[in-house]
């Protein structure tokens, strides 16, 4: 589990959740994201697979609400739209927190 997150889940959100930071300008850079986007959506579908989910019911829950969130940053990179991208953070934020709280022990939610 570690590993997935650390090498596939935490880079590809954080992607989407600093956009502003340097925000894609070509289309080789949108296919990029797009990528991304697409990888983290998978990464969520990863986390269902037997042998991965911890339970069927909070875990399955989260997962769905990564790979949701994960889909809506693909479209939007598609459309190139940052804007929606941005808007995005909060339930990205929202999914990786839902999560944490309920598996990651000693995890507090950032203020």
């Amino acid at each position: 589990m570690n590993q997935l997150m650390q090498d596939i889940v935490y880079p590809t959100s954080d992607a989407i959740f600093y956009i502003e930071h340097n925000p894609p300008k070509t289309d080789q850079q949108w296919s990029a994201l797009r990528r991304t986007a697409l990888t983290l959506a998978e990464s969520g579908n990863l986390l269902m697979m037997p042998g991965r989910a911890r339970d069927q019911d909070r875990w399955m829950k989260d997962a769905k609400l990564l790979v949701d969130v994960a889909t809506d940053a693909w479209k939007a990179a598609d459309a190139k739209n940052i804007s929606a991208i941005v808007m995005l953070n909060a339930r990205l934020y929202e999914a990786c927190v839902m999560c944490h709280q309920d598996y990651r022990p000693g995890y507090r939610k950032r203020l």
